[in-house]
């Protein structure tokens, strides 16, 4: 079982960066694909960037596209989320999440961690 923990999460001003991480312990996370998924409150988890186990592929949701860039460290079993030009409707909980194949969808991913908050004011 692969265990995620996020970290990095915080409360910015609107314009602000930020820069999420996802930790594994188990060295088996460098095979996996890597996804980040966001949940604000009332709304459903939504998909925000995936990256394949060798950082080779990368896919963003529309909405944070040239605002976010995923990446990874294999060597550190971590896989990073940096985001720029943050809008008070970035504010949400960040998970990552690990799977098989990059992916947009859910049901893709068998490993989920604990999720980080990311409060953006404006």
């Amino acid at each position: 079982q692969v265990q995620l923990v996020e970290s990095g999460g915080g409360l910015v001003q609107a314009g602000d960066s930020l820069r999420v991480s996802c930790a594994a312990s188990d060295r088996t996370f460098s095979s996996y694909a890597v996804g980040w998924f966001r949940q604000a409150p009332g709304k459903e988890r939504e998909f925000v960037a995936t990256i394949s186990w060798n950082g080779g592929t990368t896919y963003y949701a529309t909405s944070v596209k040239c605002r976010f860039t995923i990446s990874r460290d294999n060597a550190k079993n971590a896989v990073y989320l940096q985001m720029n030009s943050l809008k008070p409707e970035d504010t949400a909980v960040y998970y990552c999440a690990a799977g098989r194949v990059p992916s947009s969808l859910r049901v893709q991913y068998n490993h989920w961690g604990q999720g980080t908050q990311v409060t953006v004011s404006s």
